[in-house]
């Protein structure tokens, strides 16, 4: 759950989180929403995969990302908990 927290940390890639909630992206796309480069875009994608909060499924030559629903409903939970202990 650490490195779910430690994704989430940082702002654009919780703009990445909110762009795929609308709808799934490739690299490239999500780029051209941001003024960075798409290497770095796809370092953003790397660590929220590896959070375990977005998928990558592979069309042709195009890598597509969309939001791992179980990953962002389990931080929600996790929150909830927290709240709740307070």
């Amino acid at each position: 759950m650490g490195c779910s927290f430690k994704a989430l940390s940082d702002e654009r890639r919780r703009t990445i989180l909110a762009i795929l909630g609308e709808h799934d992206a490739s690299a490239g796309e999500i780029a051209r929403r941001f003024s960075i480069s798409q290497p770095t875009v796809s370092n953003h994608l790397k660590i929220l995969k590896e959070a375990g909060l977005i998928t990558e499924q592979k069309i042709r030559q195009n890598r597509i990302y969309s939001l791992h629903k179980p990953g962002i409903y389990s931080v929600i939970e996790t929150l909830k908990s927290i709240v709740k202990e307070a």
